[in-house]
């Protein structure tokens, strides 16, 4: 039973980064070229993934966890997923593209909270068995925008059609292979305060975890110019099949996380931290001032550095949650925390990446010239100040220990 479980479980993995990595890539890309949206326009649809982010934990706490069986709640919401990506398709204006992403991303977001939940509860051991499953969605991830870049079609609708009829697959899937999973919250008495995990400001108290907190807020504003703006520039330097060799990040990062518990051995959680922030701000010089020819070298290197800007912060900074968390508000942190960061800090990121491009961009006879290389300075700059408020502030000797057997 266990290996046919999760074997399942892990095709819905594949698929369910495959609807979000086929358009999320691309989508400013699409935008800004073809749509000839401003940077600010296109910084605030990208920011729907964020709003999305914000309002999932109430659907997920007060409807999914409490009325209906997981995979039922998975069905219909791929489902509507799947029309708001068709209509997307046969829009033009700010309006429409923005409601109608709004609208696939409320329908998405809460569903990768879902496969979590429905796979933690299927398994015998989740600290074990969790990883390599959620292993195969970085791979569906590599796999389909290795597809979009073969395929040419950044700056068209295809990605969007790629999405929508892996909604519809996943829809299907959810019905007819994925386990029965009742809801576990059934019975339960659920408030906001529990949702959003704000029991966790009590650890507030702690000067190292304040700052951590902050700095992890902040970070994701240069995090976010790198989410949103560097399929657009590549493709603008004239980087051949951007999208694919995008996906050299995703695979340091499975590299990376593969290499963490080493590091946890070796270096403090401080440690830690500002080599990760160091990389951020070295990828985004290196960004600034490569190109497609001699200079494609730099391009590699900083897609390759992902690995390390994302896991030596934020998976590290989940960790470190953890651990100074008291055992009774350990989920109640990760939830604030998942809501600080991958909800007001990025919706904050996606809106000032979007006004710094515009800042950063000037027009002439209709033609949009775009200064990338301050862009790209300016968001290093704002990596090299997160850095040093670490440095300065987050005073701790604290160690990622390993778990008590």
């Amino acid at each position: 039973m266990t290996g046919f479980v999760k074997t399942r479980l892990a095709a819905m993995m594949f698929i369910e980064y495959v609807i979000w990595g086929s358009w999320y890539v691309t989508v400013t890309t699409y935008l800004t070229t073809t749509l000839h949206f401003t940077g600010t326009q296109a910084g605030a649809v990208f920011g729907t993934t964020a709003v999305a982010a914000l309002v999932s934990p109430f659907f997920v706490g007060l409807v999914a966890d409490r009325f209906f069986a997981t995979e039922r709640v998975l069905a219909v919401l791929y489902a509507l997923g799947a029309v708001c990506m068709l209509l997307v398709m046969n829009v033009t204006s700010f309006f429409a593209v923005y409601t109608l992403l709004l609208a696939f991303c409320l329908c998405f977001f809460p569903t990768i909270a879902l496969t979590n939940s429905i796979t933690m509860q299927q398994v015998a051991d989740p600290g074990r068995d969790f990883p390599p499953i959620r292993v195969v969605g970085t791979l569906g991830w590599i796999g389909i925008n290795l597809v979009v870049g073969f395929m040419g079609v950044e700056a068209t609708t295809t990605p969007f059609l790629l999405a929508a009829i892996a909604s519809v697959v996943m829809c299907i899937y959810s019905l007819v292979a994925l386990p029965h999973t009742p809801p576990r919250g059934a019975g339960q008495k659920v408030t906001v305060r529990s949702i959003l995990g704000l029991d966790a400001l009590a650890m507030l108290k702690q000067p190292a975890f304040l700052v951590f907190v902050i700095a992890s807020v902040l970070a994701c504003i240069p995090l976010t110019f790198y989410y949103s703006f560097t399929n657009p520039y590549l493709n603008d330097a004239g980087v051949v099949n951007a999208a694919g060799k995008m996906t050299i990040g995703q695979a340091s990062e499975v590299l990376m996380m593969l290499a963490m518990p080493l590091i946890f051995r070796i270096a403090s959680v401080r440690a830690i931290l500002l080599l990760g922030l160091a990389s951020w701000a070295i990828r985004y010089v290196l960004l600034a001032y490569g190109n497609a020819g001699s200079g494609m070298w730099m391009f590699y290197i900083a897609i390759a550095l992902h690995g390390i800007c994302y896991d030596f912060f934020f998976v590290t900074g989940q960790l470190y949650t953890d651990q100074e968390a008291p055992a009774h508000l350990r989920s109640t942190a990760q939830g604030f925390i998942t809501f600080v960061t991958y909800g007001l800090g990025m919706l904050i990121g996606s809106l000032l990446s979007g006004y710094a491009l515009d800042y950063f961009s000037t027009t002439a006879a209709g033609a949009v010239t775009r200064n990338w290389v301050s862009f790209w300075l300016s968001s290093a700059s704002m990596s090299a100040a997160i850095l040093l408020l670490v440095a300065v502030f987050f005073r701790t000797r604290a160690r990622i220990a390993p778990a008590a057997k």
